[in-house]
């Protein structure tokens, strides 16, 4: 937590590069408001790199085929670079916790393009000592000695996108790589840095539990410091969406590999801190953990989305989703497509989709401190929600009334976060 700036300006009092547009954004956010927000929560960085080298079937993000010898390295920086001073008097004054470069394939860049980019964002922001900076990486893109590269780089925690190391259930989701690939990533991963992540999917195509079981015993048998586990879904706009892959499993099947996922992991020391989300003591994600906790973060990058806490106000920005029209847009100083404040009858769900998610809750007191708003806002819901057995309120030392999901809402965690929509 920060102490609300009053000041716009830098510590140092340099403004170069700020134009007249950004520094009036600046005061339109500090005007009064309804939302009365004491401090401001922890601020993180998004940076999003968006091409990967086939775009798989099942991915909704914002991602864009290229080849390798094609990739507008330098031109995207230089992208980056001016999206991230036109963004600056946002955050004026305020220290990053952590920084996640996400894609897309992170991993196409290049080592001295990751350094570039890690020292261009040092060079601007006051990053906290000891910053956890997470790439993502694809066993498609490895090659022997890049993650020691990216760990010279500033690179602290690398995220891999295995998804599975079966050959045949790689080729149906249609990922870029095979098993042994997966393996080598991991094994260079778990070389080269102390603290890393493995993806991976279950429910996929004619997937059964002892296949799910083989993937588990060569996952856990890297020992990962964490682990994230994802329910293949068909979502819209997607391939898979158009054409659904044939032996998707059924839910009782899914259910069992979930069951599964969660007993083995907690045997092999990861603790279920968050839903999809394992980890070993010290290892749990800081960048998600501040998502999860209605904390701020700063977007930069083709289609990136922001959250920036003000006095009186939440904004959410996005920057132009096509990336040579964000590079042309970010360029000329409008490296954002949008910006809105979130209604505060949105505020309330805002907070509860994400921190219903986390395994210890949240303390009430939060829910405050980060929404600008009074508890009475959503003591209707909990009431409901308690009464229904998905959630439970104890309290606890140091930190006061708390509120967690049961294992009820864990399970039922969409049902749950719905009672927090908004009436209409």
């Amino acid at each position: 937590m920060v102490t609300i700036p009053i000041a716009t300006a830098p510590a140092d009092g340099a403004a170069e590069g700020i134009t007249e547009g950004a520094a009036h954004d600046v005061g339109h956010y500090l005007r009064p408001g309804t939302l009365q927000l004491a401090a401001l929560p922890p601020l993180s960085l998004y940076v999003h790199l968006p091409w990967c080298i086939r775009k798989c079937p099942y991915c909704d993000f914002n991602s864009h085929e290229v080849r390798t010898d094609t990739l507008p390295e330098a031109a995207y920086l230089d992208a980056l670079s001016a999206d991230l001073e036109q963004a600056l008097p946002l955050v004026w004054g305020r220290r990053v916790h952590s920084v996640f470069i996400g894609g897309g394939t992170p991993s196409l860049f290049s080592p001295a393009g990751i350094d570039r980019l890690i020292g261009d964002i040092r060079a601007r922001l006051p990053l906290e000592p000891g910053i956890e900076i997470t790439l993502e990486a694809n066993p498609g893109t490895f090659e022997r000695d890049r993650f020691r590269a990216f760990r010279a780089a500033g690179v602290t925690r690398l995220s891999i996108g295995v998804q599975s190391f079966d050959d045949e259930a790689l080729q149906r989701i249609g990922r870029v790589h095979d098993g042994a690939q997966a393996r080598a990533a991991v094994e260079e991963a778990a070389a080269a840095f102390d603290t890393f992540n493995l993806d991976l999917m279950y429910a996929l195509p004619g997937q059964t539990l002892a296949q799910l079981h083989a993937d588990l015993d060569t996952a856990l048998g890297f020992a990962p410091p964490h682990l994230s586990i994802y329910h293949l879904t068909l979502e819209p706009n997607t391939v898979f969406a158009s054409r659904p892959p044939a032996g998707l499993p059924d839910d009782d099947l899914a259910s069992d590999m979930l069951d599964a996922i969660t007993e083995r992991a907690g045997a092999a020391g990861l603790d279920r801190y968050e839903v999809s989300a394992f980890a070993r003591p010290g290892h749990r994600c800081a960048h998600n953990l501040n998502y999860w906790q209605f904390g701020d973060y700063l977007g930069i990058g083709a289609g990136a989305h922001g959250k920036l806490s003000f006095p009186h106000r939440v904004l959410r920005q996005v920057k132009w989703r096509e990336p040579a029209q964000y590079m042309r847009q970010a360029l000329a100083g409008h490296a954002a497509s949008n910006s809105h404040e979130v209604a505060r009858r949105d505020l309330p769900v805002e907070f509860m989709m994400n921190a219903l998610r986390l395994r210890e809750g949240f303390e009430l007191a939060r829910f405050a401190e980060r929404t600008g708003m009074p508890l009475s806002a959503i003591a209707a819901p909990l009431a409901q929600a308690e009464a229904r057995g998905l959630i439970e309120r104890l309290t606890l030392p140091e930190v006061g009334e708390t509120v967690r999901p049961t294992a009820r809402g864990f399970d039922f965690l969409s049902d749950l976060q719905g009672l927090f929509l908004p009436p209409g």
